[in-house]
């Protein structure tokens, strides 16, 4: 779903019209990629959900897959996770809901093979983090309590158990968990001394303990401090230190660890030294964010998920090994799904690349050529022209226009134009990058005769 509803229109008819339409729409505030499903936030609380449905991870009351954006909740949530197929969300009261496949009872109801297409309550209140692996989930509750349910043959619930799975939460660890993860078939949390706690598979060494041990099934301690974030995916890890810097450990078939290799590894390495803010892992693929608000993608790319312009259908895929640089600045959120990315921007806008078999990029196709495309592409507007923002246009001598408009520095802002609005035929003028202070002068002629639309949209 693309809206243009946030940019700015100036309507030129013998004088000048200046017209913001901001029309009380809502930014986008947080991201999540499952499987094949795309989550998003608004700033008013709503959910909204798009891609597969088949399990009704969607949360729509369906088991229909669905290409745009829908409206799954319209207030209230304040927190998401997408797991392989089924989701979760928390409330503004510390309440924990859940939707889709129930096969190993990762929405933790009291039942197993029996999924659900509507949000359904599993914990009333006192929860505070939810993280959704493939076939399991885990939640933290405000005395930071560890919860876990679901699979658990490769021990990846932490409970000392060889149960296969559990369909109800039950407790990992009574207290200090502050951060949690979960991968396809391994967990990964923080405590509040900064530690870093793992369990579950290990069959690529996913864990980071140094061993050879296929699995373990309680946590065991991996870093002893100054860890800040974490990020799981299939069967690698991720984690950032105070240091700002960034590393990795487990599966790098692809190079999605970025050191420069395809070695796997058992213990954890150091990807990129400092500066480094947020982490994303796919499923071969990982992405991360600098202080600068500049994006990183690195690993495999065979349906165009690191957003870099290209794509293979053979291998190695246009794998990269080291991280490379996709969106200079302004980034502030990321996700990453199996094979499909998303990122927010500053200005509150949704953009996605990567695989869109099922629709999960919302961009309201399925069709970009092998149902991929390689480069971001803005999904949900942002809000362009904050109220701080500073617009002024003035007619100049000879019927030149002169438009100064202060957006955000560094970022690339184009002018269309239209002679008509229904419908629009929108035509680019010219796209020029903010300079320092955001300050962008755009310059065109217009047929004072003639009704002349324009707008001012940001482009990636």
């Amino acid at each position: 779903m693309k809206t243009t509803r946030n940019l700015i229109h100036i309507c030129l008819l013998g004088a000048v019209l200046l017209q913001a339409l901001t029309s009380g729409a809502q930014t986008v505030t947080k991201i999540a990629a499952g499987q094949y499903h795309s989550l998003f936030l608004k700033s008013d609380g709503s959910l909204w959900a798009m891609g597969y449905n088949l399990n009704g991870e969607l949360g729509d009351g369906t088991y229909s897959t669905t290409n745009q954006p829908e409206l799954i909740v319209s207030n209230n949530v304040m927190a998401i996770a997408a797991g392989g197929y089924h989701s979760l969300f928390l409330k503004s009261d510390g309440s924990l809901w859940a939707m889709g496949d129930n096969f190993y009872g990762e929405l933790g109801d009291g039942t197993d093979f029996n999924n659900t297409n509507r949000p359904e309550l599993i914990v009333s209140n006192n929860v505070t983090a939810i993280a959704a692996g493939f076939d399991h989930s885990l939640f933290l509750k405000s005395d930071g309590s560890l919860w876990a349910m679901g699979f658990n043959f490769y021990g990846e619930l932490g409970d000392g158990t060889a149960n296969y799975y559990i369909d109800q939460p039950e407790m990992i660890v009574s207290n200090n968990v502050t951060a949690i993860a979960a991968g396809t078939d391994h967990s990964l949390f923080l405590k509040s001394d900064g530690s870093l706690w793992a369990m579950g598979y290990n069959n690529y060494g996913q864990l980071g303990d140094g061993t050879a041990n296929i699995l373990t099934n309680q946590p065991e301690l991996i870093v002893s401090n100054n860890v800040t974030a974490i990020a799981a995916r299939y069967d690698q890890s991720l984690f950032l230190k105070s240091d700002g810097s960034l590393w990795g450990m487990g599966f790098n078939g692809a190079g999605q660890l970025g050191d420069g290799t395809y070695n796997n590894t058992n213990l954890p390495e150091m990807i990129v030294s400092n500066n480094v803010t947020a982490i994303a892992a796919g499923a071969s693929h990982s992405l991360f964010l600098k202080s600068d608000g500049s994006l990183w993608a690195v690993g495999g790319n065979e349906y165009g998920e690191l957003g870099d312009g290209t794509y293979s259908s053979n291998a190695p895929y246009d794998a990269t090994n080291r991280p490379e640089l996709i969106v200079s600045n302004n980034v502030t959120a990321i996700a990453a799904g199996a094979s499909h990315s998303l990122f927010l921007k500053s200005n509150g806008s949704l953009w996605a690349m990567g695989w869109n078999n099922e629709g999960q990029l919302g961009d309201g196709t399925t069709d970009h050529g092998l149902y991929t495309t390689n480069l971001p592409e803005q999904i949900v507007a942002g809000s362009i022209v904050p109220p701080s923002y500073k617009i002024s246009v003035q007619l100049m001598s000879g019927g030149n226009v002169q438009l100064s408009f202060v957006g955000i520095a560094g970022t690339n802002y184009a002018l269309d134009r239209t002679f008509n609005l229904s419908p629009a035929n929108w035509v680019p003028q010219m796209t020029n990058p903010a300079g320092a202070g955001g300050v962008l002068v755009l310059t065109n002629t217009p047929n004072p005769a003639t009704n002349n639309f324009w707008r001012i949209r940001s482009v990636p």
